[in-house]
């Protein structure tokens, strides 16, 4: 690794701890300020002169948990999502930590509020220093500073991909300074001279005995040796490692909601929707009043969907179109008229090509359908499917069995978890994205699932849809 690297590397450690005592003394302030004594007085004895040694040592212990969680790996790539998960996790820890020893050595508990201040300004401030921090490696980079020299061996679309990236993306910290179409030693000793970082070597169909010469050459003069993925890492970026009869075995995983991820996505949902319909409760009262009095019942519209490994299950969502042109067995044999009429809309206006269709200014659909489609209102009788287990609050969104069945193979990846009611589409586009587009960031989504990733969908969803950003009307 380049000294520039370690030394990030290296001050990124002081620099927790520096907010970590900072949360502490901010925590402190906070609660002797005159704002929090006159809601609740001061009635502990914990002079700052006992407290801040106290302070320096319970920090160096955080930062020994920091470590043990692995945020001073040397890892250049590492996302700032990822990082930021391991902050919080690693602030819980620490949370954690005191708790106990509090409990089991039956210390006094001179504040709650000091422990618990504490470890929120700590989060918020190591947030904001790792943020900061990378924004400084950033500038750097942009500047030319402690840029990566390297090497890439290959050619074709990866080779084009990477390097097509790595020269629009100077904030990645890489500088090309040659490439070679096949391996040729002559041709990386010339380079060599110069100085050489690293070399990606990105031709899945070389020889075998090539790609050992090329790593021989890493090897010899200390040089970073990178490849692209093979076969079956394209296939999923989530691989586990066994063994059966001493035999190294990768498992292919579609997705890392598996074991514990599953479980919190689930308890999250539950608590999520709950909380949410309740929030709605006016919303839903209101919104059931009106189509009743618009158009009469029912009031709810349930549409046959297709689930997680393809399992059916009935959405439920607010009716927004004329009785007489909605579809499924819910309307009898008028649904079967109004599928009729359904397909041939397709064919005269559908905008949107690929299995999922989209009709713009669909004649189906009731003034007051029309208002609640663009606000996303007709959707919140889903928060009962989510409840049920059928959907999820987050995930790709589910389609009729007629357009399930028109997906390309790659396309049923999508089917690997719960359908959600909002999702990454959701945020990018909505339905003005291709359905391409959409099912390769569904499946960039269920690949790297996190809780994080979850929050932050969930926060930027209202936002999105008040912009009124590719609604189907």
């Amino acid at each position: 690794m380049k000294r520039f690297e370690l030394t990030f590397t290296f001050l990124q450690l002081p620099l927790d701890y520096l907010m970590l005592i900072l949360a502490a003394f901010t925590a402190y302030s906070l609660r002797f300020a005159k704002i929090t004594t006159a809601i609740r007085p001061v009635i502990f004895n914990l002079p700052w002169e006992k407290y801040w040694p106290l302070a320096l040592i319970v920090a160096g212990g955080w930062i020994v948990i920091f470590a043990f969680s692995g945020l001073y790996s040397a890892n250049p790539n590492r996302k700032l999502t990822s990082e930021l998960n391991r902050v919080f996790f690693a602030c819980a820890t620490g949370f954690a930590a005191i708790t106990i020893y509090v409990f089991f050595t039956f210390q006094k508990f001179d504040s709650r509020f000091l422990v618990l201040a504490s470890w929120i300004f700590a989060i918020i401030y190591v947030y904001a220093g790792r943020i900061a921090w990378r924004l400084l490696k950033i500038l750097c980079y942009r500047l030319g500073l402690g840029l990566r020299r390297t090497v890439i061996i290959g050619s074709g679309q990866i080779e084009e991909q990477i390097l097509n990236t790595l020269d629009s993306h100077s904030h990645f910290g890489y500088k090309i300074i040659g490439q070679i179409p096949n391996f040729n030693l002559n041709q990386l000793k010339t380079l060599k001279k110069t100085g050489i970082d690293e070399i990606i070597f990105t031709d899945p169909k070389s020889h075998e005995d090539e790609a050992l010469q090329a790593i021989d050459f890493a090897n010899e003069h200390h040089i970073t040796f990178k490849y692209s993925a093979d076969l079956f890492a394209t296939v999923s970026s989530n691989m586990a490692v066994s063994t059966i009869a001493g035999i190294p075995i990768i498992e292919l995983r579609r997705t890392r909601l598996g074991g514990w991820g599953r479980i919190l996505k689930r308890t999250v949902d539950i608590v999520g929707s709950l909380f949410l319909m309740i929030i709605f409760l006016p919303i839903f009262l209101i919104t059931s009043l009106i189509i009743l009095l618009e158009t009469g019942t029912p009031i709810i519209y349930k549409n046959e969907r297709v689930g997680q490994e393809g399992k059916k299950f009935l959405t439920l969502k607010f009716r927004s179109m004329y009785q007489k042109y909605c579809t499924g067995e819910q309307f009898g044999k008028n649904g079967q008229e109004a599928l009729k009429l359904e397909k041939k809309l397709i064919e005269e206006k559908s905008e949107k090509k690929g299995p999922v269709y989209k009709i713009k200014n669909d004649p189906r659909i009731t003034p007051f359908g029309r208002f609640i489609r663009v606000l996303s209102i007709d959707e919140i009788p889903q928060f009962y499917n989510v409840l049920k287990g059928e959907m999820s609050l987050v995930g790709p969104r589910p389609h009729q069995e007629r357009e399930v069945n028109k997906y390309e193979k790659w396309h049923k990846t999508v089917l690997a978890i719960k359908p959600g009611i909002t999702g990454i589409t959701q945020i990018s586009g909505r339905s003005n994205l291709s359905f391409d587009e959409e099912a390769r960031l569904d499946i960039f989504y269920i690949e790297h699932w996190s809780l994080f990733t979850d929050l932050v969908i969930l926060i930027k969803t209202p936002f999105i849809v008040l912009r009124k950003t590719g609604s189907i009307i």
